[in-house]
């Protein structure tokens, strides 16, 4: 067989993918015929263009979703690339397997190379097998703007920030959570308008508004998405004060299920001595609630967690475990990577507990917190002044952290407990002393539709 006879179907074989530089190499080995061959095919990725996405999906996958134009921010120059063509060498289904194993960034690129490459990365074929490669590593959205919902994302396989237009969001104060693709929108003002949506896709769909209080104090969302089925389920905490009385919250849960496109109250409950807050997560079927001390309590006390089991619902009474916070916090995060509940949290000063002096990372194991790291104070430093509270959002094995004062943006590597900060800074400069900063993370895939 030469290097340009195509290759027979009757074969096995092995795929990998590996990044060299700015290049991702697949290496194929094919057994065909008791021989084995070697094929190898690169994908280079394109330095200077400016744009990497031109409606990838033809009108007949529009069930699907659509692609749009995505921008590419990139401080280097043009760069002259010479690509390898794999045509005349791998059938329609390894070239659909090589393509799928890419960065998200380099598939849209891939859509345009030619006729058969754009036909391949349209077709419902092609996302099935993007379906099952490993997920990709999550992205961040930093919202640069307090008054519009404008900002960009940053993709750490390739260290870059691509401009991208959320989807009905109006402003970066809107209550959002993220899961396996799919990301959740729920205006901060009357907590009627609520959409999921695909940020990399733009397939929305807007929910019906939730049953219970229509102005409550307090509100949580949080969603999770089966990857096998695509169904998802959307939880809403609501929390208002018991009128006159300060020690006494009325809380309330509303679950979403996509398969029925119905909301159900699950439970609803008076808190004494604490309310709800603004940061729930699902995980492992177990919705995970913030609560905060509504006064009177000690300093270690100002935070808690209590749990609700998804899977027996009941209205009569509360589901629930109390579970301590591991130290006096000056904030907490919740998030689920891999199915671990995590919490990222503000660490208060011992005499000063509303004072931050450091940030931890604890996974809950059982009712029991496991410290996995605390962030060096050269990167604690690196913040420059940090607030006792702070932007932080995570999933997959990847944590994001940054200051609402600053665009820098800090990585935890949760498997390799390493600490980085991205490559490139969000392109985009503080404006005035009080401009804020935000975001949230959610993993690219092609595949999830709402």
């Amino acid at each position: 067989m030469t290097a340009y006879d195509p290759v027979p179907t009757n074969f096995s074989g092995a795929l990998k993918t590996i990044a060299i530089g700015s290049c991702f190499f697949t290496i194929l080995h094919l057994d065909v015929e008791r021989q084995s061959f070697l094929i190898v095919s690169s994908i280079l990725i394109m330095e200077g263009e400016t744009s990497w996405v031109i409606n990838c999906f033809e009108d007949s996958t529009r069930g699907i979703g659509e692609f749009d134009s995505f921008s590419e921010l990139s401080d280097e120059g043009s760069k002259e690339v010479n690509a390898v063509s794999v045509d005349l060498i791998l059938p329609d289904d390894l070239l659909e397997r090589i393509l799928a194993c890419l960065p998200i960034a380099s598939i849209f690129r891939a859509g345009c190379v030619c006729k058969r490459w754009h036909e391949i990365v349209s077709s419902r074929r092609f996302l099935w097998n993007f379906s099952h490669v490993l997920p990709q590593k999550p992205w961040y959205f930093m919202f640069t703007s307090s008054d519009e919902p404008v900002g960009y994302a940053f993709d750490p396989i390739l260290q870059k920030w691509y401009g991208i237009d959320l989807p009905h969001i109006k402003t970066s104060n809107w209550f959002i959570a993220s899961s396996c693709g799919l990301v959740s929108f729920m205006d901060n003002d009357s907590r009627s308008e609520l959409y999921v949506c695909n940020p990399i896709t733009k397939h929305c769909r807007k929910l019906q508004e939730s049953p219970g209080l229509k102005f409550p104090d307090y509100s949580a969302l949080a969603i999770s998405v089966n990857r096998i089925s695509h169904g998802y389920t959307i939880s809403i905490v609501k929390s208002k004060q018991v009128p006159g009385n300060f020690f006494q919250w009325d809380l309330s849960i509303h679950i979403y299920d996509s398969d029925t496109r119905m909301w159900v109250t699950s439970c609803t409950e008076v808190l004494t001595g604490w309310r709800g807050g603004d940061e729930s997560v699902i995980c492992g079927g177990v919705l995970y609630i913030l609560i905060y001390s509504a006064g009177g309590g000690t300093p270690e006390t100002r935070h808690g967690l209590i749990t609700y089991n998804l899977s027996s619902r009941s209205s009569h009474g509360l589901l629930i475990s109390f579970i301590k916070v591991p130290c006096p916090l000056t904030c907490g995060r919740l998030m689920n990577l891999n199915e671990k509940l995590v919490m990222v949290g503000g660490i208060g000063k011992q005499d000063r507990p509303d004072i931050i002096k450091g940030i931890g990372i604890w996974v809950l194991n059982g009712k029991d917190w496991q410290e996995i790291a605390r962030m060096p104070y050269k990167f604690f430093q690196g913040f420059g002044e940090l607030d006792d509270v702070f932007a932080c959002s995570g999933t997959d094995n990847l944590i994001y952290i940054q200051s609402y004062g600053a665009p820098a943006l800090l990585v935890f590597y949760f498997n390799q407990k390493q600490w980085k900060w991205s490559q490139k800074k969000c392109p985009v400069t503080k404006r005035f002393p009080l401009q804020l900063f935000t975001g949230f993370c959610f993993e690219p895939r092609l595949e999830m539709a709402p």
